[in-house]
């Protein structure tokens, strides 16, 4: 497997500065979201993501149900179909469709996006619910879940696949 594509990239801009579209699900079904919170690394002898999206999000559905995700990364100029995708909810529009990007389908049946400039296949390895009690600063707590309600986060160890 070639990360060379990820290790050109400025990592810490590449998910939290310029976004990303998690997306699970397969060709007869899927949803995707943008997302701002995750990483890279290396863990259980393997290249890993780690990402995290709240329980309440369509796209959580699909992560429990299956273990094919994908995080596609895009240019400036796809910033407006990105907050499409990160402010409506594919249970009841098609976002896809309203943030005109073109699905592309993997070999392992795992989706993506045409416009991506970059996509990293995953396989979904672990997750594990954050509970309240297990922050150290509450203040994190406090700030992104009691003020800002909609459900705690699932955080996802995704194995690195292929990049592309």
């Amino acid at each position: 497997m070639d990360l060379s594509k990820i290790s050109k990239k400025d990592i810490f801009n590449l998910i939290s500065k310029d976004w990303m579209l998690i997306t699970a699900g397969d060709s007869q079904k899927f949803n995707t979201m943008t997302a701002s919170w995750g990483g890279f690394g290396y863990i259980w002898n393997r290249p890993v993501a780690f990402i995290f999206i709240r329980e309440s999000r369509y796209t959580h559905e699909f992560t429990e149900s299956g273990n094919k995700i994908t995080l596609s990364f895009f240019d400036e100029e796809y910033r407006q179909a990105l907050r499409i995708c990160g402010s409506k909810s594919g249970r009841d529009t098609d976002k896809v469709k309203a943030a005109n990007l073109t699905p592309k389908f993997l070999n392992n049946g795992a989706v993506t996006f045409a416009e991506a400039h970059t996509t990293v296949n995953c396989r979904k390895l672990f997750a594990s619910t954050m509970q309240g009690d297990q922050f150290a600063d509450k203040e994190i707590f406090n700030q992104f879940y009691i003020k800002a309600p909609g459900g705690l986060h699932t955080m996802y160890v995704v194995e690195i696949l292929d990049v592309e």
